[in-house]
């Protein structure tokens, strides 16, 4: 039997299988209304890429976790992103994940375990969803985007503590005459986000080193801004979005070791 996590989120869900020597494999599928299908899915094609059969122990986390049937165990994200990101990135004592409707600050200790955590996921500013529509309206991929930025000259002020408030903002900045720089906008949508990062980090206490995961981690542009902000660099996993699945995964290999004793 192998050792699975699965990290069910709003706009992606994440499998990971784990065995002796680490991950085995992993998958991201689009999330569907449905948070057992997107588990099984992730699951099956996870399973599929390495040959593996369905005899898994798996453990579940995220906004869908206790919607999967199959799961042996539901953990919270905190305690999940934590103990990822201690075994991906051990020197990691505080974790900011960028998710698709939250931001969460976690400081963890040396075991990686959680010593404090903080969440803000009362409006999509500064989330992964924000930023999706802010590419949309903007005409460019996420990838795009963070081309575009490193050419800014300025930064767009966009202080918006709203999406909408700040969507409205960078509509100006586009109609404005002679229009605000695309490069600009773009490199003032990531300030605004950051400053968003900096408060919750505010609030938890920021200690070294700092990791970064969730799918918004893979852009360079923001994490270019936030390394700034912050005054140093910041770590970033080679798969940023899978550091929650990986935690699940962990605690599904102790959950049965465990159970063989």
């Amino acid at each position: 039997m192998r050792a699975a996590g699965i990290d069910v989120g709003s706009l992606s869900t994440k499998a990971v299988v784990l065995g002796s020597d680490g991950v085995v494999s992993s998958a991201v599928v689009l999330s569907s209304d449905s948070a057992e299908s997107s588990a099984r899915a992730a699951l099956q094609q996870a399973l599929g890429g390495a040959g593996l059969d369905g005899d898994v122990y798996v453990v579940s986390t995220g906004a869908g976790s206790k919607s999967v049937p199959f799961s042996r165990q539901q953990k919270a994200i905190t305690t999940c992103l934590a103990r990822g990101v201690h075994y991906l990135l051990p020197e990691a004592r505080t974790v900011i994940d960028m998710g698709a409707e939250s931001i969460t600050v976690v400081r963890i200790n040396e075991r990686g375990r959680v010593s404090d955590y903080g969440n803000q996921d009362k409006c999509a500013a500064g989330t992964g969803i924000f930023l999706q529509q802010m590419a949309k309206l903007l005409g460019l991929s996420m990838e795009e985007m963070a081309t575009v930025s490193s050419k800014a000259r300025a930064r767009a002020e966009i202080t918006g503590t709203c999406a909408v408030f700040a969507e409205s903002e960078v509509i100006s900045h586009i109609h404005r005459d002679p229009p605000t720089p695309l490069a600009d906008i773009v490199a003032g949508i990531y300030a605004s986000m950051v400053h968003r990062i900096m408060a919750q980090l505010q609030r938890v206490g920021i200690k070294r080193e700092i990791a970064v995961t969730g799918g918004v981690a893979a852009n360079s542009g923001l994490v270019s801004i936030l390394e700034e902000a912050i005054g140093h660099r910041v770590l970033v996993p080679e798969k940023p979005e899978l550091a929650g699945a990986i935690g699940a995964a962990l605690m599904a290999r102790e959950n049965m070791a465990q159970e063989v004793r």
